[in-house]
């Protein structure tokens, strides 16, 4: 397992970190412990979770996987040998019914949040504390281009200034360490950076971003900030929801994944996205590497990568995807993969 530093802090991490969003939706607290204990037989300390989470978000279970989390630390006394990440979630998108709407990234919002998500993980504190997603309007969860869209007024936006002296007040208080941002674009970036600097509040460390063979826009204006900016890339939905597992290959729709569960999940199945699988699966096989194994090497041999989020529903498909990182990906390989992503540049934004 190789160690990527996290930004300018002392802090080490693996390059593989276990997501948990189908903790106590599609994985029960059984399957959830058979994985968090596998995760740390190989070294994969880094765990990511979300006060919304278990997904699709749903009244009924918002807040059981964080719980899940916590009954682990509970039972293993080990909560100082974890890495633990985890998300407050911003307005709308399926946040609605979270903490009575009051989903704000002010002082007070905030707190709440933390007081919430502290207390089902059974922790006092978290590793690392993210923005979801942006409280403004703005392009993420597969949305391109700004387009003629009015943004809101200053009014209706939690100031960037108020929301880096709250977290710095927590960061203060010990209830976190470090603060990430989530689906952020390079403005939003760069201006929580600049404010930071000049007020001389802790900075954001790590974007956790899309990123995969069919969703590369990140390489657009992120990665230049990971290169001067020293923020890496946290890179979420690696093998496009198990679409570039190779499983729905050919119009298979195998019982219990996701996109089979959940006709909701349409980012990674238009026509353009099979195409390009099918390239990738084809490439990968002319090379004797699965397509799984093709999907994460790339991931992790990208200079701005700091960490790839990976999440099974299987503790067989958690074992094949750790087991990727094996794999280096040869010049001759990268050039192919250019060559397909050029006849379909980002299928899945």
């Amino acid at each position: 397992m190789k160690f990527n530093p996290l930004s300018d802090t002392h802090v080490k991490l693996p390059e593989v970190c276990l997501g948990t969003m189908t903790f106590g939706e599609q994985n029960t607290l059984e399957e959830a412990f058979e994985q968090l204990n596998y995760a740390l037989s190989q070294d994969v300390h880094f765990w990511d979770t979300a006060e919304m989470y278990p997904v699709p978000p749903k009244i009924e279970t918002q807040g059981r996987t964080e719980e899940i989390i916590g009954e682990w630390f509970q039972k293993n006394k080990n909560r100082e040998n974890i890495f633990l990440a985890s998300k407050i979630a911003g307005p709308g998108f399926g946040g609605s019914h979270i903490r009575y709407g009051e989903t704000k990234f002010n002082a007070k919002d905030i707190a709440n949040a933390l007081d919430g998500s502290l207390n089902r993980l059974k922790t006092d504190y978290i590793d690392l504390y993210q923005l979801h997603w942006p409280e403004r309007t703005t392009n993420f969860f597969g949305k391109l281009g700004y387009g003629n869209t009015l943004a809101e007024s200053e009014a209706q936006i939690t100031a960037f200034t108020e929301t880096l002296e709250a977290l710095q007040q927590e960061i203060k208080h010990g209830r976190i360490r470090h603060i990430g941002l989530s689906n952020e674009t390079p403005w939003g970036t760069m201006k929580f950076l600049q404010i930071a600097e000049k007020l001389n509040l802790q900075k954001f460390v790590s974007v956790q971003n899309p990123y995969s063979l069919l969703n590369r826009t990140y390489e657009v204006g992120m990665s230049e900030i990971a290169k001067y900016e020293n923020v890496g890339l946290l890179a979420y939905s690696p093998l496009a929801f198990g679409v570039l597992s190779g499983k729905y290959r050919h119009g298979a729709r195998p019982t219990g994944a996701r996109i089979t569960e959940f006709s909701r999940f349409t980012r990674y199945t238009n026509p353009q996205c099979e195409w390009a699988t099918e390239q990738y699966a084809q490439l990968a096989e002319k090379h004797g590497l699965s397509l799984v194994q093709l999907a994460l090497a790339f991931i992790k041999q990208q200079f701005f990568v700091t960490s790839t989020i990976i999440g099974a529903t299987h503790l067989d498909q958690l074992k094949e995807n750790i087991s990727a990182f094996s794999v280096d990906l040869s010049t001759e390989i990268l050039e192919e993969i250019e060559q397909i992503h050029k006849q379909q540049p980002n299928p899945a934004p």
